[in-house]
């Protein structure tokens, strides 16, 4: 069993930046992949990015690659999305998500899920 908790979302400016964490319990975590997923009003939940359990291996939706980092600390039971030259279209409620099997870029992969945080850019 992992719980997770996301934070550090907020509201920002275009062109400025966040640095989404989330914290997980349980023992396992170092044995899971970790996804971050997002969701605006009125649209389906998409992927963003991902990072192995080892973290030698991240993934990024195209619509964020080069702005946005995974990493992750197996010590502290963390992984975290740094997100930089952030645009209104980000705007969303992100999720990070924990999974064993299946591709890193589908949702179907993931066995737990936090509860979300939100992010808000301006133009």
């Amino acid at each position: 069993q992992v719980q997770l908790v996301e934070s550090g979302g907020g509201l920002v400016q275009a062109g400025g930046s966040l640095r989404l964490s989330c914290a997980a319990s349980g023992r396992t975590f170092s044995s899971y992949a970790m996804g971050w997923f997002r969701q605006a009003p009125g649209k389906e939940r998409e992927f963003v990015a991902a990072i192995t359990w080892s973290g030698g291996s991240t993934y990024y939706a195209d619509s964020v690659k080069g702005r946005f980092t995974i990493s992750r600390d197996n010590a502290k039971n963390t992984v975290s999305l740094q997100m930089n030259s952030l645009k209104p279209e980000d705007t969303a409620v992100y999720y990070c998500a924990a999974g064993r099997r299946g591709s890193v870029y589908s949702s179907r992969t993931y066995d737990y899920w936090g509860q979300g945080t939100q992010v808000t850019v301006s133009s």
